[in-house]
């Protein structure tokens, strides 16, 4: 699925329709560049998940943790050196808690990761406020 959002509550909904979608043990890549809008997108899928306080990006402490049903664990990769130390935190025991993990910079799981859904974030070229959203199942 595509969808175009022209501004970051737009990009929350879309983010809160996936969460409709989604069951324990699902794991999302998010992939986009810098301020693509992978935490708004995230923010709006804690909401459809029924998570009400802010939701920030854990970029400095990896992972965090929010006591949705199923529980939801928010993930960015972005300073992690190499895919063994996402290991190293415990992600095999963030999966085995049976909630949905969510993880920004998917890429740098390398294969090691298996993902049930990828989301592509994407500016648009003409207009800075607008993104291109692809949701595909992997």
């Amino acid at each position: 699925m595509v969808y175009i959002s022209k501004n970051e509550r737009e990009t929350e909904n879309i983010g809160e329709q996936l969460a409709k979608a989604l069951h324990g043990g699902d794991v999302v890549a998010m992939r986009g560049g810098m301020g693509a809008g992978k935490t708004a997108f995230v923010r709006g899928l804690a909401r459809g998940l029924g998570e009400e306080s802010r939701v920030t990006s854990p970029t400095y402490t990896i992972v965090n943790e929010y006591e949705t049903e199923p529980p939801l664990f928010h993930f960015d990769l972005y300073r992690l050196g190499s895919v063994d130390e996402l290991f190293e935190i415990g992600f095999d025991d963030y999966l085995a808690r049976g909630g949905i993990c969510v993880i920004e910079w998917s890429e740098n799981a390398g294969d090691d990761v298996v993902f049930s859904y990828i989301v592509e974030i994407e500016h648009d070229a003409e207009n800075e406020n607008q993104r291109r959203i692809t949701i595909s199942e992997a």
